[in-house]
């Protein structure tokens, strides 16, 4: 089982950072929460800080762990460790999406998500009440 991190992440205005796939990867075309792979050694909420830096240049700090999603896209099975994040410095750009959008709470429905981020985003839905 392959250990990856995705990160919540909060705008002042309570709207989602929502990151799109580039076409021709794999999951290409669907949104997804940012975030990667945790390394050998690393704890997720190190590493999803680390990812976040790396793929959209900015500094964030951890909060509450949502529930873990175990899904198989067909290459083995992954467990996805869900944080809430505040952005601490800088300004997201997709370095590794071929975009970015923050969503309120009708926009999210919206989009056309990667399998595994559905049930993250009916807990935190839930979480806010919607």
């Amino acid at each position: 089982m392959i250990d990856v991190v995705a990160g919540l992440i909060l705008d002042d205005a309570g709207r989602l950072l929502a990151c799109k796939r580039p076409e021709g990867k794999h999951l290409g075309g669907k949104w997804e929460f940012p975030g990667g792979k945790v390394e050998s050694g690393e704890d997720p909420a190190n590493a999803l800080i680390r990812e976040l830096e790396e793929e959209l240049g900015i500094r964030v700090e951890t909060g509450t762990a949502l529930t873990p999603v175990v899904w198989d896209y067909g290459r083995g099975p992954i467990r996805l460790h869900p944080f809430l994040c505040r952005i601490l410095s800088g300004t997201p750009h997709p370095h590794e999406h071929s975009e970015i959008r923050w969503c309120g709470p009708e926009e999210l429905g919206e989009l056309d998500w990667a399998e595994a981020d559905v049930p993250i985003l009916a807990e935190w839905k839930a979480r806010q009440g919607w």
